[in-house]
């Protein structure tokens, strides 16, 4: 799988990996991702029951399975349980990059053309505006992005590290001081709304409107 990750990084992509499906499943769980490429044979946790907790969790971020079993069987199985895409192995590497820039353009489409709700807030991605009532307020790209990430989230923790990952990448080197400033932005054009400090970790955004007095 260095292999996979080196040619992804080569075509432009940010990579983590795991080598073993526990690991990987406390990542996906965690992280921000475009897509999840997912080996059907690992140790500790094999793929399928990895994809099979992972949608019963309530997570839909796009699974593509890597797969020396290629029978229409196998395919089906996979699918079945939630995976988006499944390509045999071996593959050709063209095959690969392409499925993965379709899953990866379909995620973003999707997000465009989706309306996030939580409690009385709405957040119109492709105009990047918000609304509360009869209130509209625009939002910058990143401040867009952080909503999203924890609209996507409610009522769960984003940690700061996810954060910077998200408005910067995996390998920027971006000063926790940045992303309480951008939370401080973003507080300020959701005023009316619980983006609640969860101290020495990170931010929930909460389905009720009450006002958060917390500060950075």
């Amino acid at each position: 799988m260095s292999a996979l990750s080196g040619l992804l990084r080569k075509n432009g992509y940010l990579v983590d990996s795991a080598l073993n499906g526990k690991n990987g499943f406390e990542m996906a769980c965690t992280g921000t991702y475009d897509i999840i490429i997912l080996n059907r044979t690992l140790p500790e946790m094999d793929g399928l029951s990895f994809l099979k907790e992972f949608r019963g969790s309530g997570y839909n971020t796009p699974v593509l399975i890597l797969s020396g079993k290629d029978s229409p069987q196998a395919r089906a199985e996979g699918l079945n349980l939630g995976a988006d895409d499944y390509l045999g192995i071996p593959f050709a590497i063209e095959e690969l990059l392409a499925r993965v820039q379709a899953l990866v353009r379909r995620k973003n489409t999707e997000m465009v053309k989706n309306e996030l709700v939580v409690g009385n807030l709405k957040f119109n991605p492709r105009k990047l505006q918000i609304t509360e009532g009869n209130s509209v307020t625009r939002l910058t790209l990143k401040e867009a992005l952080l909503l999203e990430l924890f609209m996507s989230n409610s009522e769960k923790v984003v940690t700061k590290e996810q954060i910077a990952e998200k408005l910067w990448g995996f390998f920027a080197d971006t000063d926790i001081a940045a992303v309480n400033l951008y939370v401080h932005y973003l507080r300020k054009k959701i005023k009316n709304f619980n983006l609640r400090t969860i101290r020495g970790i990170g931010y929930s955004l909460e389905a009720n409107s009450t006002m958060e007095s917390a500060n950075n």
